[in-house]
């Protein structure tokens, strides 16, 4: 007879990775807030104890400021880069990056608005992103505001209403489906594609260059 050839024991499965921590984390604190979120429900989340989640970060602090880096440096960057002059061309240039980018990172737009209307310990990392984002906003707005017919003092309120556009898709991309009555995925090629066009559209109309009025080219003889 045989002997019977010991079975090999299961492999354990493999640690989250740091991504896919702050995958979990910016999901979890998108959802509850980051008071909302101990690092004990982060750790049951990812079927760690807390001390070997405090391997990757040395703690809450650290983790959220993590995902934020990760999530807003990208965007900064692409802002930082934007041209004055807005043409279709460019356009494209700065909206699909960052389509991909908010479609990459689904809970991202939802967790940046709920941390701007929250008060908690960890605001003050929030609030540094979004100023530098802000300013770089209406840096880069003010270069093309008056050839697009803005005012000065319409700069400022200009810089939140594209902050809307271009990030409250993702914000309310659970109830996109239920208020257009669709069973498409809004983060599938197609919906994520139509939603760079309308940005592309939308943005341009505000702030492409307007023709001169006819009064400007001179009056016209009788």
């Amino acid at each position: 007879m045989r002997a019977k050839v010991p079975s090999r024991p299961e492999a354990s499965p493999p640690l989250p990775t740091r991504e896919a921590i702050l995958d979990a984390a910016e999901r979890l604190f998108s959802a509850r807030g980051v008071d909302g979120v101990a690092v004990r429900d982060l750790a049951r989340e990812m079927g760690l104890t807390p001390s070997s989640l405090y391997n990757h970060f040395p703690g809450k602090q650290a983790l959220y400021e993590a995902v934020l880096e990760r999530g807003l440096r990208p965007i900064v960057d692409l802002v930082a880069a934007s041209p004055g002059v807005l043409g279709p061309a460019q356009l494209n240039a700065t909206i699909e990056p960052l389509t991909r980018h908010l479609a990459t990172h689904p809970h991202l737009a939802r967790l940046l608005q709920r941390a701007l209307l929250e008060d908690g310990k960890l605001q003050a990392a929030i609030g540094r992103w979004a100023s530098t984002l802000y300013g770089q906003g209406v840096a880069v707005l003010r270069a093309g505001a008056v050839d697009a017919g803005w005012e000065a003092a319409e700069v400022p309120h200009l810089a939140l209403g594209l902050f809307g556009i271009i990030f409250a898709y993702f914000t309310n991309a659970p109830a996109v489906r239920a208020l257009a009555g669709s069973k498409e995925d809004p983060f599938s090629a197609r919906a994520l594609a139509v939603q760079r066009r309308f940005l592309e559209k939308a943005v341009y109309r505000l702030l492409g260059p307007r023709p001169r009025s006819a009064g400007r080219r001179g009056r016209v003889r009788a």
